[in-house]
């Protein structure tokens, strides 16, 4: 079982929720962890669950959980910051319970940020100006209304393809539901982590939500997120590979490199 567990009262009403779980360039992680940064947003929650790996994250010598709830009162924004990727068994449940804070809190729209596999980089060929969105990010919208604004904001619909994680789940919900939603997709060359992706996801809501966040220092900072991100995947696949050899030879089933 999930469960966030809000550390204070955050008023959430009228906000928007970004999220963007580890997935293709690491996109959603190094730009939520970047405008929190930016923006100076407050740690206000986290989540749980025992079906989550035994991870913590360390930041500034203090341990904290690695999926983070952050809040600006000023900026009316709440953002998601996972340091670990999600394991297929866990999408429903955690999109169930994404979207039911949402709506339980009065969230007003939802946005997620992830990266799709462009192994041409069509994203690289395009140098990015504050002001300015290339064609090639994209973006699935719940209803007509987002629809607009997506294109508005430079980001080109997708009008043929599928979606998969969390994100894709809670967009179902959204085409139902009152609360809006779009999906900030960046096409990313799979083999390489690019701070170039992040900027290109702010650029994009900057445009799209007014989000008024200074990429100049993104390269440096998003290079220093990509590295500690890197370093938890890497403990995660260790963790999981430990469990596999112990449940096999518990079990008494041969073992498969």
């Amino acid at each position: 079982m999930i469960n966030i567990k809000m550390h204070q009262n955050a008023d959430l009403k009228g906000f928007t929720l970004i999220e963007g779980f580890p997935g293709a360039g690491l996109v959603g992680p190094m730009a939520i962890s970047y405008i929190i940064d930016k923006l100076g947003m407050k740690y206000v929650g986290h989540m749980e669950s025992p079906d989550f790996p035994p991870l913590i994250a360390i930041h500034e010598n203090v341990p904290m959980p690695p999926i983070r709830v952050y809040w600006s009162e000023k900026a009316k924004l709440v953002t998601i910051l996972a340091e670990f990727a999600i394991p297929l068994s866990l999408t429903y449940e955690l999109s169930d319970m994404i979207f039911g804070f949402a709506k339980t809190n009065g969230v007003s729209r939802i946005v997620s940020i992830g990266g799709i596999p462009n192994i041409q980089g069509a994203a690289q060929q395009s140098t990015p100006v504050q002001d300015s969105v290339p064609v090639s990010v994209f973006a699935i919208a719940s209803n007509d209304d987002m629809k607009k604004d997506a294109i508005k904001a430079g980001l080109k619909p997708v009008g043929e393809g599928v979606a998969t994680g969390v994100s894709a789940l809670m967009m179902l919900k959204a085409v139902t539901s009152s609360i809006p939603d779009v999906n900030i997709l960046i096409p990313v060359d799979p083999n390489i982590l690019d701070p170039k992706y992040a900027e290109l996801a702010i650029i994009s809501l900057n445009r799209l939500i007014n989000l008024g966040v200074d990429v100049s220092e993104l390269d440096r900072e998003a290079k220093e997120v990509e590295t500690k991100i890197r370093e938890l995947l890497k403990k995660n696949k260790a963790l999981q590979d430990a469990h596999k050899r112990t449940s096999d030879e518990a079990s008494g089933t041969p073992m498969y490199a």
